[in-house]
């Protein structure tokens, strides 16, 4: 790069005379901070020839080393985000269409180009409707990792989410012979994954199960069976906690579930499809098409009459307030669990579910961390002023390993 200077020039005739001290110095700040000189150019600085103005020369000089050292500085450390996939042995014979190739996504954060480094894992379980790319597409997580890292409020850390999606919105989290093994999935081939090809730290103190909603669901059922590996854990709002206020088996269009052919057909009202995705993963019958579940009704003369023998095993198997006695010993291992929950949910039984899910943990002495903040469904959860950068971020800081 050349530069020219006139003699008049304000750059050039305002330098006093200690710009003579460049002379002698700049050549040292060349090789510091990496700008190459060659010879000839080295000599004619430290003995110029006679008659040459070196306070013009050594201001042009000056002004092209600052140049050439911005351009070849080192570019600042960048995150990225990977998309990877898994060819799964976890889905065959699932009887709905479950593809045994699942995609993840991964964000390395900024310092994994340091090859001698290592790094916590922290797996992000999506709420209903969410696949693998949601955090990133929809909410800008990497925007709001990478200014947390910047600002220190977290170390560098591993963020994997997974496609965890059926056909009527969420697997639940839990193996099922109708939706397929997605509890296997996640323990002996997600987790194995990201170990085998990424720099983490294969620890259960280094490695944290997180979700939003239905998400928050699985994270506290992953934390609940596996503390040995997941030792931190926080729940978003979570759902299916408990009873809510409102009996759930009111909550679907009976005689839309009875009439559907397909799939397809529950969705024409909000609750059908979600209470059958609970259906599909606690109360599973393949032989039982098309929807392949043992309902907990009965129509009769077109009215609902409850099944008291299948609401059972739906209530021990998808109330986490029900799982608590037999994990009890496995949550007091967990380095730290916290659940929140916004007061202002506009179905207030997540609410009730949420406060007696708490309550129940303090009865088997379970070491938490609970708030109910002022927010509704889900609407505290992204942006530089959601919880997912206000709370998660410094809990995770807080509680998991990273050196």
């Amino acid at each position: 790069m050349a530069l020219r200077c006139r003699a008049q020039d304000p750059i050039a005739t305002g330098f006093s005379s200690s710009i003579a001290t460049v002379t002698k110095n700049w050549i040292r700040l060349s090789f510091r901070f990496g700008v190459k000189i060659d010879v000839a150019t080295a000599l004619f600085f430290t003995h110029p020839p006679k008659g040459i103005d070196m306070k013009i020369v050594n201001a042009c000089a000056l002004l092209s080393f600052l140049i050439m050292a911005a351009v070849s500085a080192p570019t600042l450390a960048q995150s990225r985000l990977e998309i990877r996939e898994i060819q799964s042995a976890q889905f065959s014979g699932n009887k709905i269409g479950i593809s045994p190739q699942r995609k993840v996504t991964v964000y390395l954060p900024p310092h994994y180009s340091d090859a001698t480094r290592r790094f916590p894992a922290v797996y992000f379980l999506n709420t209903y409707g969410e696949d693998h790319t949601a955090p990133f597409a929809n909410h800008d997580a990497k925007v709001l990792l990478d200014d947390a890292i910047a600002k220190g409020q977290v170390a560098d850390v591993i963020v994997v989410t997974a496609d965890f999606l059926t056909p009527l919105g969420t697997s639940w989290y839990v193996n099922s012979s109708v939706t397929g093994n997605w509890q296997d999935f996640m323990i002996k081939e997600l987790v194995t994954f990201v170990d085998a090809n990424y720099r983490t730290m294969p620890t259960a103190a280094s490695r944290a199960v997180v979700g939003d909603r239905m998400g928050g669901y699985g994270a506290i059922r992953f934390g609940m069976q596996y503390p040995n590996v997941f030792g931190v854990v926080y729940a978003m709002h979570p759902v299916g906690t408990g009873n809510g206020v409102q009996p759930g088996y009111t909550r679907g269009n009976w005689q839309t579930i009875y009439a559907a052919k397909t799939l397809e057909d529950l969705k024409t009202d909000i609750y059908s499809p979600i209470f059958l995705s609970i259906y599909q993963a606690f109360l599973p019958n393949p032989n039982k098409p098309p929807l392949y579940v043992d309902l907990p009704i009965t129509l009769i003369e077109g009215k609902p009459v409850l099944e008291p023998a299948v609401t059972a095993r739906l209530q021990n198997s998808f109330s986490l307030d029900h799982l608590i006695p037999t994990y009890a010993a496995n949550m007091k291992r967990l380095r730290a669990l916290k659940i929140d929950w916004g007061r202002n949910d506009t179905l207030y039984d997540h609410i009730y579910s949420n406060q007696a899910f708490v309550r129940k943990l303090d009865e088997y002495d379970i070491p938490y961390e609970a708030e109910e903040y002022h927010g509704g469904w889900g609407d505290k959860t992204w942006g530089p002023e959601g919880r997912f950068a206000t709370d998660l971020v410094p809990f995770l800081n807080k509680n998991l390993v990273f050196r």
